[in-house]
């Protein structure tokens, strides 16, 4: 990026408009997602009473901003839309600080009756040079870590942080199954999981992101579906349809699953209903994290060392490689991209 901020522009007789380079969404397209991905111009962000802007210093992409750009979750009448929903960044005062991207659960600088949503549901996101939340959602960073470490943390890791320690409510010594080993979520819980004791099974489709599990802690990574060396006592599903069966398999009596994704689909052809009841299996949903869950989240990674697993760091202007590098699969960890 060849600029340095926001900078103003006239169009014509208009009045100047204070404008940033931005990321975003500027229609929808449930087949091909990306045709409706632009970069470019859009305006900067506008001081609100109750809100901070943040000077974006890195953002990691989701596969939340793929299903944004296939319209889910995202309405047309939003658009266009900044897409991004991490970030870590420079506020106002000069302050290092990561942004909480659920937005609307506390009633925190927005309306006490809006429901929570994701940032880019209502509000523009983060791969732009500013962004704007309530300032109930800027957490100071730890001094441990990047900026580009701070910026992966707030959705897929929030998201592990609580399917591992809040839903599944393991303790250090039990044993979690992670299906799908390589996508955001199952990779932070893979490294979560071993910093924190557990003994971590992991599985993939790919010879490569299986070696990969294991030097992250996984004691031990197999093919999609191959049976563990035992069952688990909990089970971290983000994968879907393809996994389903296997996962409930793979519980010990009394076992959970924690589910926050459906990737391959949501609609498995065995639902193996008769297991969960006999063997009395817990099955719970679980979508992002708290605030007091990301705070505990950044003092975890920052007392452990464990750190987030960076598959590229990008350059915003660079940013269809990262979205076409995503929705390929191909990618071990989080993909980042880099303010000014």
């Amino acid at each position: 990026m060849s600029h340095s901020g926001p900078w103003f522009r006239r169009r014509g007789g208009d009045p100047i408009v204070k404008v940033m380079f931005a990321v975003y969404a500027s229609r929808i397209d449930r087949d091909q997602p990306l045709t409706g991905l632009e970069l470019g111009e859009r305006p900067a962000p506008e001081a609100r009473p109750g809100w901070s802007t943040v000077t974006v210093k890195a953002a990691s992409l989701n596969h939340h901003d793929l299903w944004s750009l296939r319209g889910v979750g995202l309405a047309e009448d939003k658009l266009p839309m900044i897409l991004g929903c991490d970030a870590a960044g420079v506020d106002e005062d000069g302050n290092e600080v990561v942004l909480h991207s659920v937005i609307g659960q506390s009633g925190h600088g927005v309306g006490p009756r809006e429901p929570r949503s994701i940032l880019t549901e209502r509000y523009q996101g983060t791969f732009a040079e500013q962004v704007a939340v309530p300032t109930w959602n800027v957490l100071p960073k730890p001094k441990e870590l990047s900026f580009e470490e701070a910026a992966c943390l707030p959705t897929a890791w929030l998201t592990a942080y609580r399917m591992l320690f809040t839903n599944a409510g393991v303790r250090p010594g039990d044993s979690v199954l992670v299906q799908g080993a390589g996508g955001g979520v199952a990779t932070a819980a893979i490294a979560l999981g071993k910093a924190a004791g557990l003994r971590v099974f992991a599985t993939s489709r790919d010879e490569a992101k299986r070696k990969r599990a294991l030097e992250l802690g996984a004691v031990e990574a197999l093919e999609s579906g191959a049976r563990l060396p035992q069952r688990v006592d909990a089970v971290i599903e983000t994968v879907g349809a393809a996994t389903w069966s296997h996962s409930v398999k793979s519980l010990r009596p009394g076992g959970t699953l924690v589910i926050s994704g459906a990737t391959s689909g949501d609609r498995p052809s065995h639902a193996e209903l008769t297991r969960i009841f006999f063997l009395e299996l817990k099955v719970v949903g679980s979508t992002m994290g708290t605030k007091d869950e990301l705070e505990d989240l950044l003092s975890f990674c920052a007392a452990t060392g464990v750190r987030p697993v960076i598959d590229e760091v990008l350059p915003m202007d660079r940013a269809r490689e990262g979205f076409e590098r995503m929705e390929s699969g191909e990618q071990f960890g989080k993909i980042v991209l880099t303010g000014p």
